[in-house]
């Protein structure tokens, strides 16, 4: 069917179009994203400036990846309710499952280091009591070489006590510093005791040691602080790492000092140990996480999904569609209510179809039986209306009004018959290329009688070059006679005028009167059937009330459009838009809509601004 083609061919052309205008919108938007990065930095500007010209294109490339990828994920998580679930869960479960297993560290790093500490309690008194068991603490060191042989026998033995079952340490010895200035007489096998006893601790040893003055026998403080092992390291020997450690640190007597370092690599591998369990158990639990969310939304959203889908094929047409009913749950009642109610509306759907394909046949049917008896009528009014002058005046003047009226019933009954030919969807479309502006005089000469009647005229602004168009020359010839008959009936002794223009794929011609205009809303039901402007306004006068309707269907059948514009006090336009081939898809229009836009061209016409037109 041409309508069908034609309506086909309209749908490819614009889907085209808006693809290719969107292309075109996106690489703009992508180049000035690029742009506006650059203005907006003017370091990143200097800095390309500087760079080449491949790596600026690499650069450019790489931020219009980026857009597309962010616009992508963002249309994805705005379309997909299943994707905001799970990302959703894992968001929140993953800040869950961090502060959790950030507490759980703490507390367990707590835990450790608490052990640790009472360890290295116990020892270090047991390596105290040992060392004053050694020599007499009181007394001063005869020299340095009796200082250094008791603080490293002292330091052997205390190194020596530690067992395959106990916490490994380290042993410094070394002399006070006010006796010994020097703090380099520290002993121990491998410990770099400068590096590894914090100075704070050996400020509080120092103090304790005065405090006591010396007191080589009873309960000395114990001074913990924390701190890194360093080891000595031999020349080109492979350097160890530093671990952390506990030191210790109190008096041995009046003249020595006594120092532990406890180091806790064991407790850090213990706590590495835990933190990977951790981290290991906290991925699998918000794996496992997504799975659920992933799994329970996959149950309420896939019947959410086929709903739409069947939502859509009930919208397209298909009557037939239904859903699957899966159980007797919430999701089961919404496929069924959804099946019935797709039942309910395909069999109101067919009821109504058939009820309006009933009254279509019926007007078609009724206007085809009317003209029969309408023949015999319109003959006996004819014998009256010309034997009126024997008549009284009373009679004649019924005679006339018959004859008005069975002209009026007449035409009544060629709408019906017309209009009901487009409901049922059998009128044909005989294109053939016309010029719009010959067509636009001659259909003017039937309202030509009209306007002198009501003293206004019809004036044309027409283009000096033909406007052909493929058009069917009965169906437009009756849609610009509805028209002006219009303008000229409603136009209050104004004039009328007939714009016709045309560009490289459309024709329009329009129809301005300056009458006292359409109400607000009216410019979409003037074209309704039997739709009056003045609803008091009884149907003794115009036409039948399908005429705009008709010149609706006619454009439409023409693939063209037909629209009106009014305002109270300013006037109105209907203006005609067709495609100059037939089938070709109409994007927009070669005539302004609105009368000021319509005056302004006309203008521009008479005064010849512009190009290729002129008034005829």
């Amino acid at each position: 069917m041409p309508g069908a083609d034609a309506s086909a061919s309209a749908l490819t052309s614009s889907a085209n179009g808006q693809a290719s205008v969107a292309a075109h919108s996106h690489r703009e938007y992508r180049r000035e994203a690029w742009e506006m990065a650059l203005r907006r930095n003017r370091v990143v500007r200097w800095l390309v400036s500087w760079l080449p010209h491949r790596v600026t294109i690499i650069l450019r490339t790489t931020l219009r990846w980026e857009h597309l990828a962010i616009a992508k994920v963002g249309r994805r998580w705005r379309r997909s309710l299943q994707l905001r679930v799970i990302g959703t869960t894992l968001v929140i479960s993953t800040m869950m499952i961090a502060v959790l297993g950030f507490f759980l560290t703490e507390q367990i790093a707590d835990g450790l280091l608490a052990n640790a500490e009472n360890a290295a309690h116990a020892q270090a008194g047991t390596g105290l009591s040992t060392a004053r068991s050694l020599s007499d603490l009181n007394a001063a060191p005869a020299n340095n070489e009796d200082a250094e042989k008791f603080m490293i026998t002292a330091a052997t033995t205390l190194q020596q006590q530690t067992g395959i079952g106990d916490n490994t340490y380290y042993v410094v010895v070394a002399l006070r510093s006010d006796y010994q200035p020097t703090f380099t007489r520290g002993f121990s096998t491998t410990v770099d005791s400068r590096a590894t006893l914090p100075p704070t601790l050996i400020k509080n040893v120092e103090k304790e040691q005065r405090a006591t003055s010396g007191a080589g026998s009873g309960d000395n403080t114990l001074y913990y602080t924390p701190t890194t092992l360093t080891f000595n390291q031999p020349y080109n020997a492979p350097r160890q790492p530093s671990v952390p450690a506990i030191a210790v640190g109190t008096p041995l007597g009046q003249y020595y000092e006594l120092y532990f370092v406890f180091p806790l690599d064991a407790e850090e591998q213990s706590l590495h140990i835990v933190q990977t369990t951790l981290i290991g158990a906290g991925l699998a639990l918000i794996a496992l996480l997504a799975a659920i969310a992933s799994l329970v939304t996959r149950w309420v959203v896939v019947p959410v999904r086929h709903a739409a889908q069947a939502a859509q094929r009930l919208r397209a047409g298909h009557l037939g569609e239904r859903m699957t009913v899966g159980g007797a749950d919430d999701l089961g009642a919404l496929a069924t209510s959804f099946n019935e109610m797709a039942a309910t509306l395909q069999g109101q759907l067919r009821e109504l179809e058939e009820l309006s394909k009933a009254q279509r046949q019926f007007v078609s049917d009724v206007s085809h039986e009317l003209r029969t008896p309408m023949t015999t009528i319109r003959m006996a009014a004819e014998i009256l209306f010309e034997a009126r002058e024997g008549l009284d005046a009373a009679a004649a003047r019924s005679a006339e009004l018959l004859q008005s009226q069975i002209e009026r019933f007449e035409v009544l009954l060629t709408d019906l018959l017309e209009i009901s030919k487009h409901d049922a969807n059998v009128a044909t479309l005989d294109a053939e290329p016309i010029d719009i502006c010959d067509l636009a005089r001659r259909s003017a000469d039937d309202a030509q009688q009209l306007a002198e009647r009501r003293g206004c005229r019809i004036e044309f602004r027409l283009p000096a070059e033909p406007c052909i168009a493929e058009v069917d020359r009965r169906r437009v010839d009756r849609i610009l006679r509805n028209l002006l008959v219009n303008a000229v009936e409603h136009g209050e002794g104004r004039d009328v005028y007939v714009t016709v223009a045309g560009d490289r794929d459309t024709v329009a011609g329009a129809v301005r009167d300056h009458r006292v205009g359409l109400a607000p809303g009216g410019e979409q039901h003037v074209i309704e059937r039997f739709w009056r402007a003045d609803p008091a306004r009884a149907r003794t006068t115009g036409g039948t009330g399908l005429g705009l309707a008709i010149a609706l269907e006619d454009a439409h059948l023409h693939g063209g459009w037909l629209q009106a514009w009014g305002e109270r006090g300013r006037g109105s336009v209907f203006r005609l838009t067709v495609p100059r081939f037939a089938g070709q898809p109409i994007v927009g229009s070669p005539l302004p809509l609105g009368p000021d836009e319509a005056d302004m061209l006309t203008s521009a016409m008479e005064a010849g601004l512009v190009p290729g037109t002129g008034l005829a």
